[in-house]
């Protein structure tokens, strides 16, 4: 019997439009991303030990694969997910209601509902310019292999993190020590 591939750390946040999704693997080398508007397929090899990864998410919520984007990195592969439907927050990430423990929230980009109204347009503004930035998902929608990432994967190092992202830094609020 053969050992099954584990899956790769993987971390999510949302908005009203948008999924936020990072596989927390570095150094990927050929990797196969399909990206469907109920599903998302990754396989590639990557991280300290150059170790197999594969991982098969279906989405709690239909996506708009058109509007999608992501980016590979050498520390990263983020996608920005835009849903099919913009409205209340999805409930989970996955259709399953079984808790992953290789699917974790990502604090440093959640946001609660609450907090984008009363943040205004400047967030998103923020969100949309990344996006531009990062392209489209090109080719790599449907079923798209290993040798049709090959190009995508270049272009994709100069991409900008999420970082860019309009997000408090709750350190600032923070007093000095004494």
């Amino acid at each position: 019997m053969a050992a099954k591939i584990p899956p790769p750390g993987c971390t999510w946040a949302q908005r009203p439009k948008h999924i936020i999704l990072t596989i927390c693997l570095t150094d990927v080398k050929d990797p196969v991303i399909k990206v469907e508007p109920g599903k998302l397929y990754f396989k590639g090899v990557g991280g300290t030990e150059m170790k197999e990864h594969e991982v098969e998410m279906v989405f709690f919520k239909p996506i708009d694969v058109e509007k999608s984007k992501f980016g590979v990195r050498p520390r990263e592969i983020s996608f920005v997910l835009e849903k099919q439907e913009e409205g209340p927050y999805w409930d989970r990430l996955l259709e399953t209601k079984v808790k992953q423990p290789w699917l974790r929230v990502d604090f440093k980009n959640w946001k609660d509902e609450d907090d984008d109204e009363e943040e205004g347009g400047a967030q998103g503004q923020d969100l949309e310019e990344m996006m531009r930035q990062m392209g489209g998902l090109g080719g790599a929608a449907g079923g798209a292999g290993a040798a049709d990432m090959g190009d995508l994967a270049k272009k994709a190092y100069q991409r900008p993190s999420l970082d860019d992202l309009d997000i408090d830094d709750e350190e600032d609020d923070m007093p000095d020590l004494e």
